[in-house]
């Protein structure tokens, strides 16, 4: 953490870019000034990518700063990059070296001094849990594996800034709460930068929330305010001895129930506390004998709609 008297760990001041005649992103302003993982969230072509080149110095941007621990990327993109562990959405691999090869090679470009080298590979992995694999082929591993390497080239050189663009991408469902745990702790010692387009890898990870929609900011807060954001529209309700769908489709509030198995639905609602706290009441009445209930979020193209929504009416 940054105390009063440091600079942000990375600040975008007013920062736009132009594509010929198209503004990718305009006047986006970001700053974080505490570990922890930031959620960078928008639709296909609102600008996260620019955004996320641009910060760690794969792109100049036509307007605007980028700081990283005070120092401007444009003009001292060397020293800002030492700064920095970026992973691409497909990770930078080159499959014919092995493992501890590859390290290798991306520690020399970090520029990093030969004698720190060989302990700096050591430590990335164990801390990614692929020591077992250092004289493995790259090409050999698999996608889960192979993610875990993109994040140990991300992190070798112990920059105060992480980004990573979408993860947990084309993973199973073991690997993704692998890989997620490995982001929670590199977390506790550095700043992490998130893009994704998944509303449970959000969720599950984020602290902090940017959203950009059409180049522009429509939203910074924190987790528990993106929440708020946005109220969930369905409940899901599972019941051994549920009505029928008519008599739930007949309840106040309700727009919509859709059936997901033979005891269980899904009830879109127009205001789902209230529409809880009936069902809860007629289970026990009519002996339903509820066994879950829970209100379901919106998906994150609806938060994304509704969010604009509300930035365009402001």
């Amino acid at each position: 953490m940054t105390t009063n008297n440091e600079p942000p760990i990375m600040q975008v001041i007013d920062l736009s870019h132009k594509y010929n005649m198209h503004w990718a992103v305009k006047d986006i302003n970001l700053e974080v000034r505490q570990n922890g993982i930031y959620g960078l969230l928008g639709a296909n072509g609102a600008g996260k990518s620019t955004t996320m080149n641009i910060m760690c110095g794969v792109l100049n941007q036509s307007h605007g700063q980028v700081l990283i621990r005070g120092i401007d990327m444009a003009t001292q993109s060397v020293e800002a990059k030492r700064h920095i562990g970026f992973l691409p959405q497909q990770p930078p691999l080159l499959p014919e070296l092995t493992v501890e090869e590859y390290l290798i090679h991306t520690a020399n470009l970090r520029l990093m001094s030969s004698e720190k080298i060989p302990a700096a590979v050591d430590n990335v992995l164990n801390k990614c849990n692929i020591s077992h694999f250092r004289k493995r082929l790259l090409k050999n591993l698999s996608g889960g594996y192979q993610q875990r390497v993109g994040i140990a080239q991300a992190i070798i050189h112990e920059p105060d800034f992480v980004v990573l663009d979408e993860p947990t991408n084309g993973l199973d469902p073991n690997q993704i709460l692998d890989v997620r745990h490995l982001i929670r702790e590199i977390a506790q010692e550095r700043t992490v930068v998130l893009s994704t387009h998944i509303l449970q890898e959000v969720q599950a990870l984020c602290d902090h929330i940017w959203m950009i929609h059409e180049g522009r900011m429509v939203f910074s807060g924190s987790m528990e305010e993106f929440d708020n954001q946005v109220a969930p529209n369905s409940v899901v309700v599972g019941m051994i001895s549920p009505p029928s769908v008519d008599y739930l489709q007949a309840l106040p509030h309700v727009v919509d129930v859709e059936p997901i198995g033979n005891v269980r639905f899904r009830i879109r609602s127009t205001n789902t506390q209230e529409l809880i706290q009936q069902l809860v009441a007629s289970s026990v009445k009519e002996k339903w004998n509820l066994i879950e209930i829970f209100s379901e979020k919106s998906s994150l193209e609806t938060v994304f709609a509704e969010m604009t929504k509300k930035k365009r009416k402001a």
